[in-house]
């Protein structure tokens, strides 16, 4: 087994979903490999990442609207020292994932049709994200 590594940073614009997929797919075909996992980690607490349809922007617009009714900033958090962005932000992290892990399968990414990567920025202000990307594959 072979294991190869890279350290991805996106900056965000604040609030919103990135598609991520681009900068990962072309990491992936570059290492050259016909099958195997990749493991995309997100090294922070108040983003996260997830794999969601990429064709109709309402879908991201309607998840948006939804994850700020589940944890609206100005509640009655205790964790308040960062600004009334971060403990929704923590919150949202909790629910959703910081990891996934991708089949590779004819060397790319064995994503559906539909199906991009995005990286969602939970704070209000821009921030430089960094992403481990872990591909394992046979030698």
């Amino acid at each position: 087994m072979t294991l190869a590594q890279h350290r991805l940073t996106v900056a965000t614009d604040g609030q919103s979903l990135r598609d991520i997929t681009a900068p990962i797919a072309d990491w992936v075909a570059a290492q050259r490999v016909e099958s195997g996992l990749l493991s995309v980690f997100l090294q922070h607490t108040s983003a996260s990442l997830l794999i969601q349809e990429n064709a109709d922007p309402d879908v991201l617009r309607d998840l948006e609207t939804f994850f700020r009714r589940l944890a609206p900033e100005n509640a009655d958090y205790r964790h308040s020292a960062e600004g009334p962005d971060d403990m929704p932000a923590h919150i949202r992290a909790a629910v959703l994932p910081t990891q996934l892990t991708i089949p590779v399968s004819g060397g790319r990414l064995a994503l559906g049709t539909w199906q991009a990567i995005y990286l969602y920025e939970h704070r209000r202000a821009p921030h430089r994200r960094t992403i481990l990307l872990t591909l394992a594959s046979s030698a």
